[in-house]
């Protein structure tokens, strides 16, 4: 969960040069801190108890499935970094996609 916060944290605030590809990724840390939140949620509040369910499976599925989410994140992360040096016109003068500031923020969310 902290490190899903702090994946949403560092994405929000590189201001997005790619929103196709960073967009992705922050609808699955997003949706993932807040999957793991309410899961949880459920362990903490005695509802396991309850509910007769194999909850060992159900753990075990839901961290495989964000795992592959995190996993394709993560490349697509990478491939938004990767472009850094990618010159782009912007109004008249021909400037980097990320400036070094912005360069070092996405390398830390990847």
């Amino acid at each position: 969960m902290v490190f899903g916060g702090l994946v949403w944290i560092l994405v929000a605030s590189s201001n997005v040069p790619l929103p196709l590809l960073q967009g992705w990724v922050m609808f699955v840390s997003v949706t993932a801190f807040t999957c793991s939140l309410l899961f949880l949620g459920v362990f903490l509040s005695g509802v396991v108890t309850q509910i007769n369910a194999n909850w060992n499976f159900l753990d075990l599925a839901y961290h495989f499935t964000v795992f592959v989410f995190y996993f394709g994140a993560f490349l697509l992360q990478a491939a938004a970094t990767s472009l850094h040096d990618l010159r782009c016109n912007r109004t008249m003068a021909v400037q980097p996609l990320l400036n070094d500031d912005k360069y070092n923020i996405n390398v830390a969310a990847t």
